[in-house]
């Protein structure tokens, strides 16, 4: 016993310890996706939050920025229409063209930043364009804002433009104190045909360099030839990141992105945006950069806090589920114990199955040896004492209890029949070769039979059934099932009694019932009616062995069929027979062999 519990503790321990590891790498899988997705969240939230910060702070500036150009744009355009300025032009007095124009552009170039918000409105120059697009040079630079040639080159345009241009050059190109000015190209338009015949080109100082990022680390540039222009950036930051906006712009067919950078070390934002849309001067791009270190800081706090809290959650769900797997593993403890009782007892009676099985075995071959032994004795002495009945020497008395032993022998050699049938059934060697098989003629027959049982009482027959009524099954075992019931009805009915035969078909089945009157069955016995050599149900007075309804109820199970005792009561016993109808053939007759 001490043997046997122990493997039963060890299963039990080591189902515990994988029932905990199953449910420690449940919780664990699961705390690992809900942290996964939680600063998943977190990130996207944070981020989302990042981009509309800097896209309301860079709405705000481009607003300002839009009413700045529509400002200069207005005032170039007017200054454009003046009619001493169209008048050097369509004259062809050049010579007069600049000094019309100096009182005209005297107010945009003096400074008057006292008058406006800021100096972004006051002009630093301005040329005028030639109907090919190069630059009238002014007989005094420094009236109209001195420019190297170098940089007035800039100016020359392919054709003169017909709407307002915008465009970007640079100034000491070479030098650290690179300067990007920003110019408005105004047409100016012929009054007798409205054709172009000149473009004044007035260069400002660029808004976004000068108010963009003040308090809020937000650095500001322009993109022009290739070449990054963004005074807070030292000359190598500004070609580091150059080169990632070379690539940017060249691979992106939209006018304006966003992507991640590092500059100096630390991590920021870029955003690009192009300036001058369907201009004739070269694309200009606006560069913003916004610091992202605190906000990845905050991002990389609240990542701690959200592990943190996973590892408290999964160090509660350890400990949850310990004491799970400890509450899960009683109930498997004590279903180890009755499947142990369990398998005791199913191997108890697995061999107490063996032993009988065994012991049906010894008595159905003892049964079948013990019959064929008698068999012979018993034919001998029959022949003896038919031989003495010959005779004509005896006393009549003696004939009479010669006569009697003949009977006897009779009735011995039909137990004997009997059991050498049941034996075969229970050794499974008895089987049916099923035919049709004429119930009615059987009935008929054995009902003609009744009159010559001795010592039977006289009783009225009563029958009901079709005169060719066919079943599947074999004559010789069909009959011996209606003469066991006819004999029985027979033998325990009372004088002047009644036998009930009918017989009729019910769906695919063939139903006999036989019933007669005389002594019912006791209730206690009728449970034990098929039973082997029982006898007891309805008075011992009457000879019999017990073996005529076991052996017929076998028989007409043999036939898929079955039988049994419907009741037994108020002076009526009645048994039911089943049994299965013959085939038909397609013209609706019986088959027969």
């Amino acid at each position: 016993m001490i043997s046997a519990s122990r493997p039963n503790k060890r299963r039990v321990t080591r189902f515990r310890t994988k029932l905990l590891a199953a449910m420690m790498l449940v919780v664990s899988g699961l705390m690992a996706f809900a942290l996964y997705f939680a600063q998943r969240h977190v990130t996207a939230a944070a981020q989302r939050d990042l981009q509309q910060n800097f896209q309301a702070e860079l709405f705000s500036l481009d607003k300002v920025q839009e009413l700045r150009n529509a400002a200069l744009a207005e005032r170039c355009g007017t200054l454009a229409s003046r009619p001493r300025i169209h008048a050097a032009l369509e004259d062809n007095a050049l010579d007069l063209l600049y000094p019309s124009a100096k009182d005209e552009l005297r107010d945009l170039m003096e400074d008057e930043g006292s008058l406006h918000t800021g100096p972004s409105l006051h002009a630093k120059f301005y040329r005028f364009l030639d109907a090919a697009g190069a630059v009238l040079s002014p007989p005094n630079p420094k009236d109209v804002g001195q420019l190297s040639h170098r940089v007035e080159t800039q100016l020359i345009l392919k054709k003169l433009p017909e709407t307002q241009q915008i465009g970007y050059i640079r100034e000491n190109a070479d030098a650290a104190d690179e300067i990007v000015d920003e110019v408005v190209a105004a047409p100016i338009f012929s009054t007798e045909t409205g054709d172009v015949i000149s473009a004044l080109v007035v260069g400002f100082e660029p808004f976004e360099l000068i108010g963009k990022g003040a308090g809020s680390g937000t650095k500001s540039g322009i993109w022009l030839n290739d070449q990054l222009h963004m005074p807070s950036l030292s000359k190598s930051a500004q070609a580091a990141l150059g080169s990632e906006i070379a690539k940017a712009v060249t691979n992106s067919a939209s006018a304006q992105s966003n992507f991640t950078v590092t500059v100096n070390g630390a991590p920021q934002l870029l955003f690009y945006k192009r300036l001058n849309p369907n201009s004739l001067f070269p694309p200009a791009y606006e560069i913003c950069l916004y610091p992202l270190a605190d906000s990845m800081a905050e991002l990389h706090r609240l990542r701690w806090r959200i592990g943190g809290a996973g590892a408290l959650l999964l160090l509660g769900g350890f400990v949850a589920s310990h004491l799970v797997a400890a509450r899960l593993a009683v109930p498997v403890e004590k279903l180890e114990l009755d499947s142990e009782k369990n398998r005791a007892q199913r191997k108890r009676a697995e061999t107490a199955l063996a032993s009988t099985s065994e012991k049906l075995k010894r008595s159905t071959r003892y049964s079948a040896d013990a019959s064929h032994q008698l068999k012979s004795p018993v034919t001998v002495l029959r022949a003896g004492l038919e031989g003495l009945l010959t005779r004509d020497d005896f006393k009549p008395e003696i004939y009479e209890e010669l006569s009697a032993l003949l009977h006897h022998t009779h009735r011995l050699t039909g137990v004997i029949d009997d059991l050498l049938l049941l034996s075969r059934v229970d050794a499974g060697h008895l089987q049916i070769d099923s035919q049709p098989v004429n119930l009615s003629q059987i009935i008929e027959e054995w009902l003609d039979d009744l009159g010559a049982l001795p010592d039977s009482p006289e009783v009225k027959i009563e029958k009901k059934f079709p005169a060719d009524l066919c079943i599947a099954g074999e004559k010789r075992y069909t009959s011996l099932i209606v003469q066991n019931l006819l004999e029985n009805a027979r033998k325990y009915n009372r004088p002047d009694g009644l036998i009930r035969v009918t017989a009729a078909r019910n769906g695919g089945e063939v139903v006999l019932t036989i019933g007669n009157t005389g002594h019912p069955i006791a209730r206690d016995a009728q449970e034990h009616v098929f039973e082997r050599f029982h006898r007891g149900g309805t008075g011992s007075h009457i000879s019999g062995h017990g073996l005529g309804l076991n052996l017929a109820r076998e028989l007409a199970r043999l036939h898929d069929g079955d039988l049994r005792l419907v009741r037994s009561e108020d002076d009526w016993t009645e048994f039911e027979a089943r049994f299965l109808i013959a085939a038909q053939t397609s013209d609706g007759a019986t088959q027969t062999t």
